[in-house]
């Protein structure tokens, strides 16, 4: 038995051992005070009845998406919850962060917009640190209308919907900026996927990024119950934290499913930790973006041209598998480095980064300054955006379609020719990175916005969800993937057109899209290292507590 197959049947057989926990492991950090009181997250099997929420405490908070609650418990207290029948799981209330004239024309978003696919009439949650007020949130026609049609606050303590951190502001421009409405006379426009959407902004992120696993979860039922009156059918979470145990118990991932099978389209950022040199960036997928139901976004950099030929895979952009479940992420890429959108003056971005704010010179003839309106940040949470308005520029195309039809479309039409590698110096640190086009870097292609939005393709099983698969290794230490998810490539579902394309797979350094191995022994990228438990990473080892939105900023990267 190779190094390979034995560490990963150690890492599957402790992902067993976890699924079958109704604890976190965390609760058992000696590090920590036993009886000290913290917030944590309790699911219960089923909807939880009084008797129920009594037996545990008094619950500071209910999530009935995932059949939850917030109590203050001590990590001793939590622990003896596994003895409760009626508690599926416990864990953590866990702290997390935030995670276009040329990106536009290189998805095909131009052409979908000048065909009239904008989104109108779709509402998107904007789940991240609050959207302030922008001229270019207002409607194309007059720019007197806002299109930021609701705004709420789930930070505990907080009393504002605004966003003084910047990131969701500049987010909800990749959706939805209409980029006429700020300045007139300008050369260039900053406009957005579906610049007829509306906005729908549910704040979850303080001044500094950061948020709780409860604060996401609440917004979550929240864009659910406000569905009908605002139709959203799409939610974007460009925000992310470690994954900790298998998505069937994180209460991250069990609260983006209860969306998406309520008929909304989520959508994630994959997370930046690619330059994790342990791995090379394998491994790094953050949570809830390790959802086999989401659709998960890595960032490419679209080199500030209008085609695709010369962009590249930005080093930060995290890879996959996913840790303990091993599911095959991102589902796509789109641009996500340097990206002009919404500035929010006075936020804690635009004062630490006075670098990133636009001149006016840029996109207007004989004008100087600063702008006031425009802000270029980096980062995965800068290309799931460009999915959001996407999916709901296609939803606007056909309100019928459902969100698995949604991902199975995005992902099939998706541009699929990429180089075999490609090799990026950081001008700054001089570290030179090699990067392998294979399905954990760029999942099943580049965005193509015009195509998604004129595919006529169905499932001939509609009820189908196209669960990302998962991979698992053979006995002769082969990597493949797991048959039993492959949804995509079965043929009584889509025929002759494959999501994949027509060859799939990673095999060895001749293939980036082979047909049966996802990494072999020729693999020039240390595969073995992706399956190791020490992939399992600390707060201190990968996260630490800077802010994950954008982390390297410098040069085409």
């Amino acid at each position: 038995m190779n190094t390979l197959q034995l560490v990963l049947g150690l890492t599957l057989s402790l992902g067993v051992a976890a699924a079958e926990k109704k604890t976190s492991d965390e609760f058992d950090d000696k590090r920590a005070n036993q009886n000290q009181k913290g917030d944590v997250i309790v699911q219960f099997v089923g909807s939880p009845s009084q008797a129920d929420l009594n037996s545990v405490g008094v619950a500071k908070s209910y999530h009935p998406g995932i059949n939850g609650a917030v109590f203050s418990l001590t990590p001793v207290a939590a622990k003896a919850l596994a003895n409760n029948p009626r508690v599926r799981y416990v864990s953590p209330d866990r702290t997390l962060h935030a995670d276009l004239e040329y990106a536009q024309p290189t998805v095909g978003a131009d052409l979908a917009y000048s065909s009239g696919w904008d989104g109108t009439g779709v509402g998107i949650a904007i789940i991240d640190s609050g959207v302030n007020d922008h001229p270019d949130f207002n409607d194309r026609s007059s720019c007197t209308t806002s299109r930021l049609v609701y705004k709420e606050n789930f930070v505990v303590g907080e009393n504002t919907t605004a966003d003084l951190f910047g990131h969701g502001t500049h987010v909800a421009g990749i959706v939805a900026g209409v980029g006429k409405c700020a300045e007139s006379n300008r050369t260039r426009t900053f406009r957005g996927i579906a610049a007829d959407s509306n906005i729908i902004s549910l704040r979850v992120l303080n001044a500094f990024g950061a948020g709780t696993d409860s604060a996401v979860i609440a917004a979550i039922n929240r864009a659910i119950v406000l569905k009908s009156t605002y139709n959203i059918r799409v939610i974007n979470l460009s925000v992310g934290r470690p994954i900790k145990e298998s998505y069937t118990t994180d209460p991250l991932c069990q609260a983006v499913e209860s969306a998406w099978k309520a008929g909304i389209v989520v959508v994630v950022s994959a997370g930046n930790f690619g330059r994790f040199a342990t791995t090379k960036g394998y491994g790094t997928i953050t949570s809830p973006a390790n959802d086999p139901y989401v659709i998960t976004v890595g960032a490419m950099n679209d080199k500030k041209s209008t085609t695709k030929s010369d962009d590249l895979l930005t080093t930060y952009s995290s890879k996959g598998p996913s840790i303990i479940d091993h599911v095959v992420k991102p589902d796509l890429v789109a641009p996500g480095n340097g990206i002009i959108s919404m500035r929010a003056p006075g936020t804690v971005l635009d004062t630490l980064l006075p670098g990133n704010i636009i001149n006016r010179s840029y996109y207007k003839n004989g004008a100087s300054g600063l702008s006031q309106y425009y802000f270029n940040l980096s980062g995965t949470s800068m290309a799931a955006p460009m999915g959001s308005g996407a999916a709901a520029a296609m939803i606007g195309q056909n309100s019928a379609l459902t969100p698995n039809q949604v991902k199975a479309r995005l992902m099939k039409t998706a541009t699929k020719a990429f180089p075999l590698y490609s090799t990026i110096t950081d001008p700054v640190t001089g570290i030179t990175y090699q990067l392998q086009y294979d399905l954990f870097s760029v999942g099943a292609g580049y965005l193509d916005v015009n195509a998604a939005v004129n595919d006529t393709h169905v499932m001939s099983t509609p009820s189908t969800t196209p669960l990302s698969p998962k991979v698992k290794i053979n006995t002769t230490g082969k990597v493949t993937l797991d048959s039993q998810s492959l949804v995509w490539g079965d043929t009584s579902i889509w025929g002759q057109s494959l999501v994949w394309g027509n060859q799939v797979l990673v095999s060895g350094s001749s293939l980036v899209w082979g047909d049966t191995l996802v990494w072999g022994d020729s693999t020039t990228v240390g595969y073995s290292l992706v399956w190791g438990d020490s992939l399992v990473w600390g707060d201190s080892l990968v996260w630490g507590d800077n802010v994950v939105y954008a982390q390297y900023q410098s040069g085409d990267q």
